[in-house]
């Protein structure tokens, strides 16, 4: 529900793209729409995702040694949630920064500094909640909505840029144009179609706040995977280890489900922060730390 609106407005965008090449070269217009919607079940399959994984998020294969320590502990995590681990693929960042992800169908993906690091035991925490994250569809569902959702905001941003462009111009020109211009907007926006469509571009302009809260919603859901797993007092040590350090200053994973970072909450508004703050998240697991001791 949340992609939706976005995705209605792209399907429009690229409906309206293939008429546009329909009338200049003949092809059938709904031929680009296909193309799109069909590109985006490409998030599940295993060659296309390695290409995503290694040139969009700029993973890499781990090295022998990092293979059988990470699948040691991998096997240990999926093996407690009774899921065949051989189904993900397991990559390594090549930074030092402490962090993990889960993204798209099958990625999990650690930094180097997390894999030579933590113990064990602490990265099985935090590679339990990447499974969270995966068992949960959060990393498909989000690189999907991405995707389907990606022509929308590309003509959202075209047509900002074309109207401020527009009017600074008429600015410069004289007021009289710059009248007769928001008129002219004014008069297309009282239309019964802009009436109609009203409801898109509004939605578009609250989603990020919408998916920012489900993006936190999703954090603290994989930290209780984690904790039904058996891992909840190992977790608070990662998460207070991490406040103590800071957030990390990595780049931020797009389409990734990134685990400890908390990285978003450097944006400027805290209600477009992609996680809780590690007082929620501890809050959260203290039912688990009590049943556990």
């Amino acid at each position: 529900m949340l992609y939706l609106p976005g995705f209605v407005f792209s399907l429009g965008t690229v409906l309206a793209a293939g008429r546009l090449l329909e009338l200049a070269w003949g092809m059938p217009f709904w031929l680009p729409a296909l193309v799109w919607l069909a590109a985006g079940l490409l998030v599940f399959h295993r060659p296309t995702e390695d290409l995503y994984a290694r040139y969009v998020l700029g993973f890499r294969y781990p090295l022998p040694h990092e293979r059988a320590r990470l699948e040691t502990v991998w096997h240990e995590v999926t093996g407690r949630a009774g899921i065949e681990g051989n189904r993900y693929g397991l990559w390594i960042e090549n930074t030092d920064n402490l962090n993990a992800y889960a993204a798209a169908g099958h990625i999990v993906g650690v930094t180097r500094f997390a894999l030579e690091n933590l113990s064990s035991a602490q990265l099985a925490a935090v590679l339990a909640h990447e499974l969270g994250h995966h068992t949960a569809g959060h990393s498909w569902s989000t690189l999907a909505g991405r995707w389907y959702g990606l022509p929308g905001r590309a003509a959202f941003r075209a047509g900002r840029t074309v109207l401020v462009s527009t009017t600074s111009a008429a600015l410069r020109a004289s007021w009289l144009v710059t009248a007769a211009l928001l008129a002219g907007f004014g008069i297309m926006l009282l239309s019964p179609a802009a009436m109609l469509l009203g409801g898109v571009p509004l939605a578009l302009l609250v989603s990020p706040y919408a998916a920012a809260a489900l993006s936190r919603r999703a954090e603290l859901r994989a930290d209780l995977h984690a904790a039904s797993l058996g891992f909840a007092p190992v977790l608070v040590e990662v998460l207070l280890a991490m406040e103590k350090a800071g957030p990390p200053s990595s780049r931020i994973q797009g389409a990734a489900m990134s685990t400890e970072s908390g990285a978003r909450s450097e944006l400027s508004s805290p209600l477009l922060a992609s996680h809780p703050d590690y007082a929620t998240r501890l809050h959260r697991l203290r039912p688990f730390l009590a049943s556990q001791h």
